[in-house]
């Protein structure tokens, strides 16, 4: 029972495994319809086999589904073929590619009638056990190339913005269910793209170009009959240059649910160049009625012009239309029809009459201006603009636009006649000044108006030029001030706070005599005097227009002034001799012809009489003092710059430096005032001779020694020496602050006496800090400031080593008073000191003596005790007993 059970168990497990690995081997699904003469490709695999991971294939194909199989070709089997195929194999036409270990691919390169049939496809078996199917069939069926593609030739030349539309014939012969697809392209250079694709299944495809167009409806399929396709593209543009194509493409539809093309032809529709619309459009711009000479109109006329557009694709084109006057626009039409007028009515001078535009016919567009002005005259031309739409019918007109060309016609000259108002201007002083500060009153006379229309106006403005010699900016006219069509006083900038005041008047006294007065003349007032008069009248919009200007002759106005003098006296107040020290000048003014009159100061300095002029303080006539650029912002307390009297000032500078010597002075100013409350007006200027702070500072001197309490000692003991330092003939500064002073302190040693190789023992900087050197001997070194000039070197536990000549170098640092920095002394060196460490040999020699007497002494003493004591010991029960003579014979006898 047991052996039936275990047969049992493998069978099934036998069973069950040939069931996991059966056989099976595909093709693709058909049945395959192909057309003569195309290629065709025909894929077999193989699945769920044993075996080698590489499988063999072998092609046979019969023409019936029952009919005897012949050879075609094998993937081992080189002379498997067929004798009737043999060739087509050798060539290439016939043909076997694997694609992987399990799948390969039949090739035929050109199909052929008698390609049609069944074709097997077989896998020798590799299996362990026969299990699945080892061949699949398929059929090939083989259609005559029946399809045509005959295009139209579209017009080599399409105005930009017209319609363009490309035909082309598809067509075969159904002998088996087909379908047919269209696809237009254009090629540009070596480059092809897509338009559309129609088919095969009905659908649309557009290229990626062409698909915003194609949704606007700018690219449009219409189908036709008998295999006609059109597409219509609209609102070419220069873009659509190119060489158009045709292509027609056959397909078939699996039963694997796939679009299989079968056979396609591409046929070349023609060149076509989209003319711009810039070489066709044309703009001329012409008066109405048309006239060989320019318009020559009247005030108040009406301006009539035409602008006419034409272009060969004058129909798709969307115009803006605007007319130029002297280059700047007057009037647009926009592209909607909607008109823009750019003039205005706001009331300011020279603004042009109103405009109107209209468009009374094709290309036809009229401009009037109704009553012109002498402002209307100049040159005037017609710009277009046109524009084409990118968008197609089924936009509804709300496509994108673009400006497709511009251009602006020739112009017109228009010329308007004008009759000027005539009049005469003449200029008189009503009030001759005779010397400074007298008021003067000049009058501007207007007589003999003509032609001045109603509610015409008159208007003056006021113009000076200084005499040679007088002012910063002699022969140079300056404006004064004017008074226009309305009365409004419109003042210069030199004289607008004159003229505000009240000290200047400018004043119509009458309709036609204007007066400019002066309540105290000024020398710089003194000049030639000339008054413009013009002409104002109103326009047909209300505005105020000018319409002529007369000028008067120049009016000289002058008188002999005494003119003011200034003289400036510096004195040295105060002399510094030294840094530290406090520079004070005096600057005495003494005027003439000036009467009251206030003074600004500049105090002023150079290092050397070529040198750079700096400016140290300022004081102006309202006594403000400020300090000027050369001042050190850090040392401004140390400056004073006083009024010490109606005509004298002073000037104080405390702790001099050394930057500070030079040449200082005075530069003062008079001015003067016409009344109270008005402006300061500079009267005169001058300078001062110049002081020199001069001054040498060599600062303080400085000595060294170094001194010793004693020039010997003994090994062990502190060995001491001063670096003693002194100071003269130092700054006030530095003899009055202990804290202006430091040393570097360095000390030397040399083992010989007057010997040259020197060695640094230890230093102490300008800052107290303490670096002591290496050092061979055993001793030890430290450094103590005694006090203010004195520093000590103690050499403790001092060696025979320590036995040499010493000395000290200082560098003294002290604080410039001229300066205000540290400034670092020479170098000083003191005297040598000879340092002698003896050796006592008697104090060397009696401790060790006197322990070796000591030492002799307890050794003896103690030898003497021991030997004493031994023999109290062993000698103290012993009695000499004396030798008996008798035994001594006893002896003998025996």
């Amino acid at each position: 029972m047991k052996m039936d059970t275990r047969l049992v168990t493998l069978v099934s497990g036998l069973l069950m495994l040939g069931g996991c690995l059966a056989r099976v081997v595909t093709v693709s699904p058909g049945p395959l319809v192909r057309v003569e003469g195309q290629p065709v490709s025909i894929r077999c695999d193989v699945s769920d086999y044993s075996g080698p991971r590489e499988q063999d294939f072998e092609w046979m194909v019969s023409r019936s589904a029952n009919g005897g199989r012949m050879k075609i070709i094998s993937t081992f089997d080189a002379g498997y073929s067929h004798q009737s195929l043999s060739k087509r194999v050798a060539s290439g036409d016939i043909d076997v590619a694997r694609i992987q270990d399990d799948e390969v691919e039949l090739k035929i390169a050109e199909l052929k009638a008698l390609d049609a049939g069944f074709y097997w496809c077989q896998t020798p078996s590799t299996d362990s056990v026969s299990s699945g199917n080892y061949e699949a069939r398929v059929q090939l069926v083989v259609i005559p190339n029946t399809l045509r593609v005959s295009p139209l030739t579209p017009p080599s030349e399409v105005p930009e913005g017209s319609d363009l539309t490309l035909s082309c014939n598809v067509t075969r012969e159904l002998t088996h269910p087909t379908y047919l697809s269209v696809t237009w392209s254009v090629k540009r250079g070596a480059t092809s793209e897509d338009i559309l694709i129609f088919g095969p299944q009905g659908d649309v495809v557009t290229g990626a170009k062409y698909a915003r167009r194609y949704a606007d409806g700018g690219v449009r399929l219409v189908p036709g009959r008998n295999g006609l396709f059109e597409l219509v593209i609209s609102k070419v543009t220069t873009s659509d240059d190119g060489i158009y194509e045709c292509n027609g493409t056959e397909w078939t539809h699996e039963n694997g649910g796939k679009w299989i093309k079968i056979v396609e032809s591409k046929k070349e529709m023609g060149t076509v160049a989209v003319t711009p619309t810039g070489q066709s459009l044309s703009v001329k711009a012409s008066s109405s009625p048309p006239s060989s000479s320019p318009p020559l109109l009247s005030p108040g006329g009406t301006l009539t012009l035409l602008c006419s557009v034409a272009a060969d694709n004058l129909p798709v084109l969307a115009l803006e239309v605007a007319w130029l006057a002297d280059g700047r626009d007057i009037v647009t039409m926009e592209r909607s029809g909607v008109v823009i007028s750019n003039t205005s009515s706001s009331g300011a001078p020279g603004k042009r009459a109103e405009a109107s535009l209209e468009r009374t016919g094709a290309g036809e567009y009229r401009l009037a201006v109704r009553g012109v002005t002498g402002e209307d005259a100049g040159a005037y031309a017609c710009r277009v603009r046109a524009f084409i739409e990118k968008g197609g019918r089924s936009s509804g007109g709300g496509g994108r636009w673009h400006m497709a060309a511009e251009k602006t016609s020739s112009p017109v000259t228009v010329k308007v006649a004008q009759t000027k108002p005539s009049f005469t201007v003449t200029l008189e002083a009503a009030l001759n000044p005779q010397g400074t500060a007298e008021p003067t009153e000049l009058a501007c006379h207007v007589t003999n108006i003509t032609h001045l229309p109603p509610g015409g106006r008159l208007g003056v403005s006021w113009e000076h030029t200084t005499l040679p010699g007088i002012g910063n900016d002699p022969q140079t006219s300056h404006p004064i001030g004017s008074l226009d069509a309305h009365g409004n006083l419109l003042p210069g900038a030199m004289y607008s706070d004159r003229l505000k005041s009240g000290v200047m008047t400018l004043t119509r006294v009458q309709p036609h005599t204007f007066k400019l007065r002066f309540l105290r003349t000024q020398e710089i007032d003194m000049g030639q005097y000339v008054c413009s008069v013009s002409s104002w009248s109103v326009n047909g919009q209300g505005d105020m227009v000018n319409t002529a200007v007369h000028q008067s002759s120049p009016l000289a106005v002058r008188w002999d002034a005494k003119l003011p003098t200034l003289n400036v006296v510096a004195k040295r107040v105060r002399e510094a001799s030294v840094g530290g020290a406090t520079f004070e000048m005096s600057c005495t003014v003494a005027t003439g012809n000036l009467g009251e009159a206030g003074y600004s100061v500049l105090v002023q300095s150079q290092d050397s009489l070529e040198g750079a002029v700096r400016t140290i303080l300022t004081l102006s006539p309202d006594n403000v003092l400020q300090h000027g650029g050369a001042t050190d912002p850090n040392r401004r307390d140390s400056l004073v710059l006083t009024k010490s009297g109606p005509a004298e000032f002073r000037f104080r500078l405390a702790g001099v430096q050394l930057a500070d010597r030079g040449f200082y002075w005075c530069d003062i100013t008079a001015w003067t005032k016409q009344q109270a409350g008005q402006a300061w007006t500079r009267a005169t200027s001058a300078e001062s001779n110049k002081v020199k702070i001069d001054f040498q500072e060599n600062g303080p001197s400085f000595a060294v020694d170094l001194l010793s309490d004693t020039s010997i000692v003994y090994p062990w003991e502190t060995a001491k020496m001063d670096c003693s330092l002194s100071v003269s003939g130092s700054s006030p500064k530095t003899r009055a602050l202990a804290d202006d002073l430091a040393y570097e302190v360095r000390w030397f040693f040399t083992r010989l006496r007057g010997g040259l190789t020197t060695t640094q023992v230890a230093s102490v900087d300008r800052f107290g800090v303490v670096r002591k050197d290496t050092r061979n001997s055993s001793s030890d070194v430290s450094v103590e400031r005694k006090d203010t000039h004195t520093y000590v070197l103690n050499i403790h536990g001092t060696q025979d080593s320590d036995s040499g000549e010493y000395h000290c170098e200082a560098t003294p640092w002290y604080l410039s008073a001229s300066t205000g920095v540290w400034t670092q002394a020479g170098e000083l060196t003191s005297s040598r000191v000879f340092l002698t460490v003896r050796f006592a040999v008697w104090e060397s020699l009696k401790l060790p003596l006197l322990y070796g007497v000591a030492a002799s002494i307890g050794v003896g003493l103690f030898s003497l005790v021991l030997g004493l004591v031994c023999a109290h010991c062993c000698c103290r029960n012993t009695i000499h007993t004396p030798r008996s003579r008798n035994k001594l014979m006893e002896l003998e006898m025996d």
